[in-house]
């Protein structure tokens, strides 16, 4: 019944264990899974997983932070590799201030490139904001992004930047964060977001909810961001997953 929006189960966090952590997810009730594939690297991998099991999809797109490294030759080799039927969208992408590891004029030309490859292929895209929240809506408002809309992957801004995101189609996904004690400003923007536009993930193997913040992360634990999103919203876990679920089929273009 779960849609996990967001993984990374081709980290080499999960080298030891991946199909056990898999069916961890099954038992928990995950039915679907987006992986995320973003440099030269983890494309490959992310390709090869989407490929070995029938509920998980691929996402495809070049991180912010190994934006120096793209070549046009890779924005070529992206385009080819999303006719695959597994590939649900363009991503992550977008802009990243607090490491900084590409300059930042790079960071936009490279996340300009990308949205205007989505709407030649009319996919979403999966947007990556840290500490760039004004530049990542101005970029999205003049690539005319809205054309293809997406989703705000583990949002953390305020409700006017949510607001902005939403009147560009775009979704706004939570992931384990929400479910910390002192998480108030995602609480209250999780509150004010159209239950049709809402999404959960873990983006795992990273920033696991509560009560395992601080281990690793895995997709079974997309549950407990669900539970905090239906306590919100006053709904039922089981509503909030259909809703969620529904909500992702929908963006994804997922029949059924």
């Amino acid at each position: 019944m779960l849609f996990e929006t967001h993984a990374h189960l081709n980290a080499k966090e999960f080298d030891e264990d991946r199909a056990e952590v898999i069916a961890r997810a099954q038992e928990n009730g995950v039915s679907t899974i987006v992986n995320i594939g973003f440099n030269a690297e983890t494309i490959p991998t992310c390709m090869d997983l989407a490929h070995a099991y029938d509920f998980i999809y691929a996402v495809i797109g070049w991180h912010p932070q190994d934006a120096k490294d793209m070549t046009d030759e890779h924005l070529e080799w992206i385009e080819e590799l999303s006719r695959d039927p597994k590939v649900v969208g363009l991503g992550e992408m977008g802009l990243d201030y607090y490491w900084d590891t590409s300059p930042r004029d790079v960071q936009a030309e490279v996340f300009r490139k990308q949205i205007r490859l989505a709407r030649k292929l009319d996919m979403p895209i999966i947007i990556h904001n840290r500490d760039a929240h004004q530049d990542v809506l101005t970029i999205l408002k003049e690539e005319k992004a809205a054309d293809v809309g997406g989703i705000m992957h583990c949002f953390s801004g305020s409700w006017e930047t949510a607001k902005q995101a939403l009147d560009m189609n775009f979704y706004i996904s939570f992931g384990g964060p929400l479910t910390f004690k002192n998480a108030k400003q995602p609480k209250e923007v999780a509150a004010k977001v159209p239950l049709d536009k809402l999404l959960i993930e873990t983006d795992c193997p990273y920033l696991t909810p509560h009560p395992f913040r601080g281990k690793r992360n895995e997709s079974g634990y997309v549950r407990y961001v669900c539970e905090e999103m239906a306590n919100i919203h006053g709904l039922s876990y089981e509503e909030m997953a259909q809703i969620t679920a529904d909500n992702a089929r929908r963006l994804f273009r997922m029949n059924g």
